[in-house]
């Protein structure tokens, strides 16, 4: 990365990379080192089930795996920042958001999988199913944050009830009209929508010095919107920033861009490899920026855990991954009934007589027909 893009006086940063707590003029996180504790709990969790999905595609049990290793610190510390009534919408790498919003990440395997299409969509998290169409749920995020305005269900004075939308995507869709589209809509309707860009430096092989000359955050200028540009491997930095921003639009203030200035660690996808187009000093740098071992360090150094925390930290680690691999093995494949229940929220008259003339010829079939 150019000099002009990674030096930037005006990014947010709470917490360095050798875990040291700095003061910022004008935002600063709120919690104590329990809550800090439970974002690292977060972080390593979220990071063993990521390597774990990585490993059962490799074996041939998932299709695809987009891994999000390296950017935990930007998806929990968003994540842990909105309340339990906002709504999320992700794209296809927010696995530690999911976690964050109690989503069973066995739901997610499942997509890729190719056993499920994402039902999770009514769960109590308000978390929308993972979007694969690159940028296109910008606008989905935007039409929700416009309908509960309408629905008078933000802006109301009351902390306990007001909503706001919370939508990430990545650096390269902000290259996509969908974004930008999004972007124009929410400022002009003020709707209250948070937009986190996770920059992770690579739109799979383009680096993001080919798609923007300034930072991205920058770009909410044209649309008239606060752009903040935050150390997206700082979850304080993140959480602090976030929350700034949702109380603003939950309030009537509208939306804001947050640019999470993060880096992957590993491939785009399973189907890609990275080395064909990174150095690995390059790598090596942003690895000593890891967002789980600033915090780490801090906690150690404040006394907040020790290493039997960690121990156990890791055992439950362990576990978590040995559950979902497990449960994920043990997946049911779908049936061509079920199909019919998946074309429309509400199934039509239709439909049902559609469902009910197969499962009769189905059944004409005997057992070992």
């Amino acid at each position: 990365m150019s000099d002009d893009l990674r030096n930037d006086p005006d990014m947010v940063q709470l917490l360095t990379p050798e875990g040291e707590r700095v003061a910022h003029p004008d935002y600063s996180f709120a919690g104590d080192d329990e809550m800090i504790a439970g974002f690292l709990r977060d972080m390593v969790l979220s990071r063993r089930i990521d390597a774990e999905a990585t490993a059962l595609q490799r074996q041939g049990q998932l299709g695809l795996w987009a891994a999000m290793t390296g950017q935990e610190g930007a998806q929990v510390g968003s994540a842990r920042a909105a309340k339990a009534h906002d709504y999320v919408v992700p794209s296809y790498r927010e696995l530690a958001v999911a976690w964050c919003r109690d989503l069973d990440p066995v739901a997610i395997t499942a997509v890729f999988r190719g056993v499920d299409l994402g039902s999770w969509a009514g769960n109590d998290g308000n978390f929308h199913p993972y979007t694969m169409v690159v940028g296109s749920q910008s606008l989905h995020a935007v039409g929700y944050a416009m309908g509960i305005t309408a629905d008078g269900a933000t802006n109301t004075g009351n902390p306990d009830t007001d909503e706001a939308v919370l939508a990430y995507f990545g650096d390269g869709a902000t290259s996509q009209g969908d974004v930008n589209e999004a972007l124009l809509f929410s400022a002009s309707y003020q709707a209250p929508v948070v937009f986190i860009c996770q920059n992770n430096q690579w739109a799979i092989s383009v680096p993001t010095t080919r798609q923007t000359r300034i930072p991205i955050a920058r770009r909410a200028d044209g649309f008239g919107i606060p752009g903040i540009r935050v150390d997206g491997n700082d979850v304080l930095a993140m959480h602090a920033v976030t929350s700034w921003a949702l109380d603003r639009a939950r309030n009537g203030g509208g939306p804001a861009l947050i640019e999470a200035y993060t880096y992957r660690m590993g491939a785009h996808t399973t189907s890609d490899d990275p080395t064909k187009y990174r150095t690995s000093d390059e790598s090596d740098q942003w690895r000593a920026k890891d967002p789980i071992d600033r915090v780490r360090t801090y906690l150690l150094g404040t006394g907040a855990i020790d290493q039997a925390w960690l121990d156990a930290l890791e055992t439950e680690a362990d576990e978590v991954a040995a559950d979902l691999r497990a449960r994920t093995l043990a997946l049911p494949d779908p049936t061509l009934e079920e199909s019919f229940d998946l074309v429309y929220a509400e199934k039509t008259q239709h439909l049902i007589d559609q469902q009910a003339d197969y499962v009769a010829y189905a059944e004409s079939f005997g057992e070992d027909d």
